[in-house]
């Protein structure tokens, strides 16, 4: 199949969190199954300055950008590639005007930049012959690629036989812009395929908008895909999921243990693996004294590696530790960025226990590998998650999840019965203190007894979360769409 891959975030390119992981992920699997697989995503002003490079001769362009401002934009291949055939062609929509910073902006620039996103890939694909049986457009950064796919690009040669596949990795964030965003953008003809209830109110929903014209949906875990079709976690989509359920299916993330494994990771200070543990004892000293953490003789290191934010359940983090900290023996290595009332929070709860909490305020991808080899016990609260990458690294590094019950984390963590010896982690119900202590204090008393831990530890380490066992699941879900089959269930 020819798959062109739309997304805002492509690892190590440009990566603010897990769909980073997941589109590369995901698109070299599809690359090494022999597959056609384009990716285009913006050519990022940080990425500039990192000196990321791109080749002499532009693949599409100079070509005028939407709306009134003077600037152009053209489409680059990322240089230094491998040939034809070994993974996946980049390409890189270079627009300064548009792209200029980081990952994501504010306001109306944010919708400009990915409505030129969207634009520009097709347009490039148009014009260099690459008609692809699959656009696959990840999160509201790429839903109007689905729906342009649906207004005039549907008459032309290159889109005749296209099927727009839509990936919802996180509903929290729709893409909600006042509706005279679409002529400023050049785009007034798409109008009519966005909701009549939000430009009613004068808005245009970027996430609605592709869920009603993609010819199929993914989220990223099958309990997920079943949330939200439910008014709790549907943010107000559910009734519109409702509608288009039996184009949705579930479909776990992977992990690429290429890059994930304690075993060859080069960024750890020891290496170890599930038959022998020794190395992990020295990347708890070494995340020990790092961070400053007081490390005595049996105590626990609980680590935490999170974009902070409420859907992360980082306030229940917040006001448990605390009386936990007092009752238990255990040091925290927290990592995160994001709001400062909790990075604020954060720090104060560092400053009043030194020596046994570490916060470090930073997207630091080095220190978030040491964090996951030197933890014993991984922290995942969050009051949603739709899959979650992280309980599936604490796995493969020896760290035992402690997580809430919610879309993926319930799906990639069995509680731990060590009656029985089966599960892989701690799985608590209700998303407050009362959860989270219940669900701590169930791993501690774990990890007092060395043959419960040693067998809980071998139980997550053992799991196989890769793209061999999820990507060919996206697979048979992009033939059958091609070839005009049902829709396969949600794995």
């Amino acid at each position: 199949m020819r798959i062109l891959t739309v997304c805002a975030e492509y690892a190590p390119l440009a990566k603010v969190g897990g769909l980073g992981d997941v589109t590369t992920g995901l698109c070299g699997w599809l690359a090494r199954r022999g597959h056609e697989v384009l990716v285009v995503l913006p050519f990022y002003g940080e990425m500039r300055e990192r000196g990321v490079a791109i080749e002499a001769h532009a693949a599409l362009g100079p070509r005028p950008a939407p709306g009134s401002a003077p600037a152009s934009y053209a489409v680059h291949r990322l240089a230094g590639q491998a040939g034809a055939g070994r993974g996946p062609e980049i390409f890189l929509v270079d627009a300064p005007a548009f792209f200029g910073g980081g990952v994501y902006a504010s306001g109306t620039a944010e919708a400009l930049r990915f409505m030129l996103l969207s634009r520009a890939a097709l347009e490039f694909a148009a014009s260099a012959g690459f008609r692809p049986d699959i656009v696959h457009c990840h999160d509201w950064h790429a839903a109007p690629a689905a729906v342009m796919l649906k207004g005039p690009l549907r008459a032309e040669r290159a889109f005749r036989q296209s099927y727009a596949a839509l990936t919802i990795h996180n509903i929290g964030y729709q893409g909600v812009f006042p509706a005279g965003l679409l002529e400023q953008a050049d785009a007034a003809s798409l109008q009519p395929l966005f909701a009549p209830e939000d430009l009613a109110q004068g808005d245009i929903n970027f996430l609605r908008a592709g869920i009603a014209n993609a010819d199929v949906l993914t989220t990223v875990s099958p309990t997920h895909a079943q949330e939200i079709q439910t008014a709790e976690y549907g943010m107000g989509l559910d009734g519109l999921l409702r509608q288009r359920r039996h184009r949705l299916a579930g479909i776990l993330n992977g992990v690429d243990y290429a890059h994930w494994d304690p075993a060859t990771d080069p960024l750890l200070p020891a290496h170890y693996s599930a038959r022998d543990l020794v190395g992990k004892q020295t990347c708890r000293r070494a995340l020990a004294a790092e961070l400053g953490l007081d490390l005595q003789p049996g105590v626990p290191v609980v680590g935490l590696v999170s974009r902070l934010a409420q859907q992360k359940g980082i306030d229940i983090v917040i006001h448990a530790l605390p009386a936990l900290l007092a009752a238990r023996r255990f040091c925290c290595a927290i990592l995160g960025s994001g709001e400062q009332g909790y990075v604020a929070a954060l720090r104060d709860l560092a400053a009043s226990h030194p020596g046994r909490v570490a916060f470090v305020e930073a997207q630091d991808e080095g220190l978030a590998h040491r964090v996951y080899a030197g933890s014993d016990l991984f922290l995942v609260p969050s009051l949603y998650e739709p899959c979650g990458l992280t309980q599936m690294y604490a796995m493969r590094y020896g760290a035992v999840p402690v997580v809430r019950r919610t879309g993926g984390l319930a799906d990639t963590v069995t509680h731990f019965d060590p009656a029985t010896g089966q599960g892989t982690g701690s799985v608590f119900l209700d998303a407050d203190v009362g959860g989270l202590g219940w669900g701590l204090n169930a791993a501690l008393d774990w990890h007092a007894s060395p043959s419960d831990w040693a067998r809980v530890v071998a139980n997550g380490m053992a799991r196989d979360w890769s793209w061999e066992h999820q990507g060919p699941r996206y697979e048979e879900l992009f033939a059958r769409l091609v070839n005009g089959g049902a829709m396969p269930s949600s794995s």
